[in-house]
């Protein structure tokens, strides 16, 4: 038996499934986005920003995995005032009901220790768990601003 697949179908699965694995897929509570990971300035420590909208009830980002091995810290500010004046591990971001919340340089982030070696344009998987939502997946591109690579102050 001869199975043909129409090309406009195969290309509709596979933009479902990265749509899935991205994080943007649509119904849920918690939904991930504009997830990078910059080259590593130290060797071996990285970071890595995106976006966490959480369309339900309030919820805590409790720890990451990633394809690339390595531990995954959450980091958090710590102020004086208004300024940021260091950072500091956290055991869980809080993901308020009905928010936005945006991991970046100078708020909560996550902090990517021995992972294995990065290049610039390589897609990582980032696994994420929340204590509601529970696991999720995003696809991070590890970019490169020195080259002209994205950063967060460009998207």
């Amino acid at each position: 038996m001869v199975r043909r697949f129409s090309v406009g179908g195969v290309a509709g699965v596979l933009l479902a499934a990265a749509l899935a694995l991205s994080g943007c897929s649509r119904g849920g509570p918690v939904e991930l986005a504009n997830a990078y990971i910059p080259m590593p300035t130290t060797p071996g420590v990285t970071v890595a920003y995106m976006q966490i909208r959480n369309n339900g009830t309030a919820d805590e980002l409790l720890g990451v995995h990633t394809s690339i091995g390595g531990t995954v810290s959450l980091r958090a500010p710590v102020t004086r005032g208004t300024q940021v004046t260091a950072m500091r591990n956290v055991s869980e971001i809080p993901v308020p009901a009905d928010s936005t919340v945006r991991l970046d340089p100078n708020s909560y982030h996550l902090l990517i220790t021995g992972a294995n070696a990065l290049r610039s344009g390589k897609a990582i998987t980032l696994t994420l768990t929340f204590a509601h939502a529970g696991n999720m997946s995003v696809i991070a591109l590890v970019t490169d601003p020195a080259s002209g690579g994205s950063s967060y102050f460009l998207n």
